[in-house]
């Protein structure tokens, strides 16, 4: 099997070199490039288009979530997963960056097996965020910027809506599996399904959408 391939991009020496550490120590993580702000991240995306990128929110020349934005715009990049590290617990910046396309977020602090838990998650599609900030997030997201639409609902079989609401309190599609009693296989399908429905255009709508529609409730999401 093939390594994940992530870029590093963070403007502080000592953070690069410790994720680069921590995300390569199984051997199945293998860290193609690094970057010390925005520009030249997005470059070295550009260059590598690997299957994940680890990214600094507050850097200097290009911030991560323009960052993130140049790389949403270029089709070519579609596969590549963001996930967002920051020291920064604040809910401006998570929701720009979620806006901007990341496929999560956690803070620079995250155990070692976490983060590497994390890279492979986001490499096979999963949406990540910090536990510590995902009830906050949708808190502030539900009550502040986005209406209650729980009309969408109506657009769903009853297990998709079941579906729905796993994604969105953060379980991986083998959890959804194991939780409803599918296999990973069909777990998948009724993903893709959603996404279809739904025109969402990643796992990271989906969860958005859980929250929207009134399915999911601050406080009952986890990684």
């Amino acid at each position: 099997m093939n390594p994940v391939r992530v870029v590093v991009v963070d403007d502080q020496e000592l953070v690069v070199t410790g994720l680069r550490a921590l995300v390569a120590k199984d051997g199945d993580i293998a860290v193609v490039a690094v970057a010390g702000d925005g520009r030249q991240g997005v470059s070295a995306v550009r260059q590598h288009v690997p299957d994940v990128v680890l990214m600094d929110l507050r850097m200097p020349v290009l911030d991560g979530v323009a960052a993130l934005r140049e790389i949403r715009a270029e089709p070519r990049l579609d596969p590549v997963h963001v996930v967002v590290l920051t020291t920064f617990d604040d809910d401006a910046d998570v929701l720009e960056a979620l806006r901007a396309g990341a496929s999560g977020f956690l803070l620079k602090d995250v155990a070692p097996e976490e983060l590497r838990r994390a890279v492979r998650r986001a490499s096979a599609g999963e949406h990540v965020v910090a536990p510590s900030v995902l009830g906050r997030l949708f808190s502030t997201f539900t009550d502040q910027v986005v209406p209650r639409r729980p009309e969408l609902l109506q657009r769903l079989t009853e297990r998709e809506v079941d579906v729905l609401r796993l994604v969105g309190v953060g379980l991986s599609n083998d959890e959804i599996g194991a939780e409803l009693g599918l296999s990973p296989a069909t777990a998948r399908t009724y993903v893709s399904r959603l996404l279809a429905k739904l025109r969402a255009g990643d796992r990271a709508r989906l969860v958005v959408l859980s929250y929207e529609s009134g399915l999911v409730r601050p406080g009952e999401g986890r990684v």
